[in-house]
């Protein structure tokens, strides 16, 4: 079975989410807005987004499903949601209902370690399909090697839910803090049996930016039960990490695969050609477009099928 594993939906009414007025001012959501034209922030433009995953993904024919993630709110140290500092919010309730509804499309939760009652949520997410739990720390405002997260992690590792955490830059939403980007702060959740899979392998979101791919694939040679998505790879500033990933003969089978949708997908032209980089650039679907440049690349059938060895995957699956 073929997954993706790191798609991404928008909510904005009541019980669905939050995007924020400082989100609604940037220029990479902007862009996105324009791309997918939407208007508005209300229940039609949420229910416009969703029909365009959809064909999305029905058009998406080489892939079975997708984890649609879920994004936590942020909450400060005592456990109280932090209103002001949440830019994007998507509720697992949400993320839920759309599993429910599409065939195509698995529940990514997301639940913030420091509220009060994470455990529990963790749990009822659990019950209700969870496939992995998806956390951004840098926007999100925390840090994975805290000990708050200790029990978190414990409970993870009793449910066996995948752990799917941001590694490196980022751009496409507000960032609190930065410092948080390095994948060894995951360390304390590998050393409590969590399967840890680092989105985006640790690599940069723009140039002159830090760069953890080297700390990536330490981690992924060291811990068996350490991954990386591939997400957003197919963006300028990450194209470098391919060479390094799909090298290396043991990095290389630690590899699931993740699109990172909407976030556009831009052909590595230097790789695979730029006259056929131009050429994949037309393609409008940039889920396909990304499964078509990472064919074109030449990941192996193991690397499409990996992502369905590694999730807690429900029974309808």
């Amino acid at each position: 079975m073929i997954i993706d594993c790191h798609v991404h939906v928008s909510a904005c009414t009541s019980g669905h989410g939050v995007m924020s007025e400082t989100l609604q001012r940037q220029i990479a959501f902007r862009f996105l807005r324009w791309k997918f034209g939407l208007v508005g922030v209300d229940e039609q433009t949420e229910r416009a987004f969703e029909r365009i995953l959809v064909n999305t993904l029905n058009e998406t024919t080489w892939i079975d499903a997708a984890v649609v993630l879920a994004f936590d709110a942020v909450y400060d140290r005592d456990g109280n949601y932090d209103v002001p500092k949440t830019h994007f919010y998507v509720t697992n309730d949400y993320v839920i209902e759309l599993a429910k509804r599409h065939e195509k499309m698995l529940f990514g939760a997301s639940v913030h370690p420091f509220r009060k009652d994470a455990i529990a949520e963790l749990e009822r997410c659990v019950k209700a399909g969870a496939v992995l739990l998806k956390w951004l720390p840098i926007t999100q405002n925390f840090d994975p090697s805290d000990e708050r997260c200790f029990e978190f992690y414990e409970a993870l590792a009793h449910y066996k839910l995948p752990l799917l955490s941001h590694t490196g830059g980022e751009k496409s939403l507000p960032q609190l803090n930065t410092a948080v980007a390095d994948p060894r702060l995951l360390i304390p959740a590998l050393e409590r049996g969590v399967t840890v899979i680092a989105a985006h392998c640790g690599t940069r979101s723009a140039y002159g930016e830090r760069d953890y791919v080297n700390e990536f694939m330490q981690l992924a040679r060291e811990y068996e039960h350490f991954y990386g998505d591939t997400s957003a790879i197919n963006l300028p500033p990450r194209w470098h990490a391919y060479d390094l990933v799909m090298n290396d003969p043991t990095v290389s089978k630690k590899l699931i695969h993740g699109s990172d949708w909407p976030i556009i997908s831009i052909p590595p032209g230097g790789k695979i050609g730029w006259g056929e980089a131009l050429q994949l650039m037309f393609e409008p679907n940039w889920i396909r477009r990304d499964v078509m440049v990472k064919q074109k690349l030449g990941f192996e059938r193991d690397y499409w099928e990996r992502a369905g060895k590694v999730l807690r995957l429900p029974q309808r699956v």
